[in-house]
């Protein structure tokens, strides 16, 4: 999977975002615990909002760098997987 394969968006060239949709609040909440787990053992922190009951937003950015690196799209990619 390539940059340009991930179905997020770019933000300014800041950050890219992705809005993911669950059946319920029991299950978005899961996949933020995944979420939370994999940011702790990458060390790549996202942003993430639990939107309604049903949506997570993540977004990631690179903290020291400003902006984008690789470690935001590599990190966008396991996610895709949780």
């Amino acid at each position: 999977m390539t940059q340009k394969d991930l179905q997020w968006e770019v933000i300014r060239d800041r950050k890219i975002r992705k809005t993911f949709y669950f059946k319920d609040f029991k299950a978005a909440l899961i996949f933020v615990n995944r979420v939370a787990a994999l940011a702790e053992k990458e060390g790549h922190h996202p942003d993430i909002h639990i939107v309604k009951y049903n949506s997570v937003i993540i977004e990631l950015s690179t903290h020291e760098t400003g902006g984008l690196s690789e470690k935001d799209y590599a990190l966008a990619r396991k996610i895709e997987f949780i």
